[in-house]
């Protein structure tokens, strides 16, 4: 091996960690209950839609990462000086509404997978939420994307339950390089459930504070960007084998879900108890993972957007707002999925409107900026990536109105997705 390839392959390993951490985060408990609902309900029938999602992924990763680098500030912080107080008062309000019920989710799948290994959730999630809690508070930022890749490996159990159910591979394949589309409504609003889980905001806001925070700068950008590119990369291949083992085994079998855990549990009669282990140690990884990206998201972003010290590596009294954010949003969080009688589908479904309400702004700024000679210079988008990236832009901002008013108004959301089918019938 040269000594030129090792130093780049040593400088690409000291880059590496925001792109991969936020991608993976992608998969959440909410992300792997709409894939496994996914193929459960119509087989491999949305392979290519996840595919064209994962391209639309990287490029939104791929353009906050590079604005945090060429910067060095975060997106809110970019969005108040370019847009004023205004704009940025009302994107952190609807963020920390977001995900403050984004993160109940994680620690409701924190407490369903340990329920799926017999441990009660009034043991389990407030093991779960001091551990995430004192992590984050006594470690650095470099200690701390250790704990965030060692979750990321538990991906992997995903790919192996997928591996072991063997589905057939030829047709598999078939339907991720071939398009599937069908006129029936709930088709479509599931295709737009499976962008719109995959594209966040608080992964925008996220991979650019983390960028900054870890001191990554333009001179680093071709290792930020495969940081970011292989992170997306893994994130597609995983929600590719959740949907592949749910449609081989649920789908085939005529048997719908609608949660993870239903998804777990029906696996094992069809795929073995290793199968149902494997999909509930996923389901831990990523719901752990998401509880400790989710709050640090908030908290950077605020804290961003006024003015407060943050960092990871900064101590509890030199930035007390981020840590203290931080804190009350795992503890709500938590205290939240405890609460007996409360609703967490309706949680779940109050964050999927607010997520749609902010996220087309969000995307308006990210290209905007990514777009400003004065502030990017030489690394602002090219006129053809510019013109593909708007194009994306405008493609997600269409679905996500239209995932918004599916759950608003499901009912007129799926008549009129009929009368389009109508429409383009011969």
């Amino acid at each position: 091996m040269s000594k030129n390839f090792r130093n780049r392959i040593l400088l690409f390993l000291a880059a590496m960690g925001p792109g991969i951490v936020t991608a993976f985060a992608d998969n959440d408990a909410g992300g792997i209950a709409t894939y496994a609902s996914a193929g459960a309900k119509y087989g491999y029938g949305l392979l290519f839609t996840m595919f064209v999602s994962t391209i639309a992924l990287a490029i939104a990763q791929e353009i906050s990462a590079r604005t945090g680098a060429v910067t060095g500030r975060g997106l809110s912080d970019l969005i108040r000086e370019q847009y004023g107080v205004k704009w940025t008062f009302f994107a952190m309000s609807v963020l920390l509404v977001a995900n403050l019920g984004t993160t109940v989710s994680e620690f409701s799948g924190i407490a369903t997978s340990f329920e799926l290994f017999g441990v009660s959730k009034y043991f389990s999630v407030p093991l779960a939420a001091l551990l995430i809690w004192w992590l984050v508070l006594k470690a650095d930022y470099s200690k701390t994307e250790k704990v965030f890749f060692a979750l990321c490996v538990t991906f992997i159990s995903y790919i192996i339950a997928g591996v072991i159910i063997d589905p057939p591979w030829p047709t598999v394949i078939q339907a991720m390089m071939v398009p599937t589309f069908s006129r029936n409504a709930d088709f479509l609003l599931m295709a737009i459930g499976v962008i719109g889980t995959t594209i966040t905001p608080w992964g925008q806001f996220y991979v650019q504070a983390s960028v900054v925070d870890k001191g990554i700068t333009a001179k680093n950008l071709v290792y930020t960007r495969w940081d970011v590119l292989i992170g997306s990369f893994f994130t597609g291949l995983i929600a590719f084998f959740i949907i592949v083992a749910t449609a081989a085994t649920l789908y085939v079998n005529n048997i719908p879900i609608e949660t993870a855990k239903d998804a777990a549990l029906a696996l094992e009669p069809l795929a073995g108890k290793y199968a149902t282990l494997l999909f509930s140690f996923g389901l831990l990884g990523a719901s752990m993972l998401a509880a400790f990206v989710l709050p640090l998201s908030t908290s950077y972003a605020i804290c961003e957007a006024f003015g407060f010290e943050r960092g990871i590596s900064k101590e509890y009294k030199t930035a007390p707002v981020f840590f203290g954010l931080y804190s009350v949003i795992i503890f709500i969080s938590a205290l939240m999925v405890l609460w007996p009688g409360l609703s967490l589908y309706k949680v779940m479904l109050t964050t999927q409107v607010v997520n749609g309400i902010l996220l087309p702004p969000i995307l308006i700024f990210m290209v905007l900026i990514a777009g400003s000679e004065r502030l990017m210079g030489k690394h602002k988008n090219s006129r053809w990536y510019n013109a593909l990236v708007w194009v994306f832009a405008f493609i997600l901002i269409l679905l996500t109105l239209l995932l918004l008013a599916s759950t608003v108004a499901p009912d007129q959301t799926e008549q009129l997705l009929q009368i389009f089918g109508d429409s383009e019938r011969p």
